[in-house]
């Protein structure tokens, strides 16, 4: 047997392995693989939109990154339930103190020289304008899954779907209105509707 180097990649492959939603009956199942991806997906649209729609300036490429790896320390710690995380504050510190102990542990299992750049995207400057687009990415796919769940008539996710929405009235991120208004009618449509709607 080959002598295991470096296992960050093997791990990061692991996101597939952990569900989300794991307190509601979920009509498709979603791994933070997939949610990441998803909020990867929006968190650049957001930042595309911020420069060519609003005329800012802001990294797109860096946005992405920390996207995709928003959710890595789960591999570690599990997708806690929302819930759970948001009743009482001092579970809430506890767990950023874990998340943090995960990140440094995901880092230990890189090559050294390699560390700087993934510290910058697992452990990233939280009070940053990339790191607010990919939080408003990732209300906004937690948004979407409500809505296709309520959509294929799993009504568990109702009130789910109208506490996402709220939490998307964001004044200070008007990317988000923007997606809103634009892209997130066509979630509602079924596949023959949706092409249907392609000119």
């Amino acid at each position: 047997m080959n002598k295991i180097k470096y296992s960050f990649f093997a791990l990061i492959s692991r996101m597939k392995y952990i569900t989300r939603w794991s307190l509601m009956r979920n009509s498709t199942v979603e791994n933070i693989g997939e949610h990441s991806h998803m909020v990867a997906v929006i968190a650049h649209a957001l930042a595309v939109i911020r420069n060519d729609v609003f005329g800012k300036k802001i990294d797109a490429g860096a946005v992405v990154s920390i996207a995709i790896f928003h959710d890595s320390s789960e591999i570690f710690t599990g997708d806690l339930p929302t819930p759970v995380k948001y009743f009482d504050p001092s579970i809430m510190a506890a767990y950023k103190k874990v998340e943090a102990v995960a990140a440094r542990k995901l880092l230990t299992a890189l090559p050294s020289e390699m560390r700087p750049a993934y510290k910058k995207i697992l452990s990233p400057d939280t009070q940053s304008e990339v790191f607010s687009l990919v939080k408003a990415a990732d209300k906004l796919a937690a948004y979407i899954k409500c809505v296709e769940e309520v959509k294929s008539g799993n009504l568990e996710f109702r009130q789910a779907a109208d506490e996402c929405r709220r939490k998307l009235d964001m004044p200070d991120i008007p990317e988000v209105a923007y997606f809103i208004d634009n892209f997130m009618p066509a979630f509602e449509l079924t596949l023959d509707e949706l092409n249907f709607s392609i000119e």
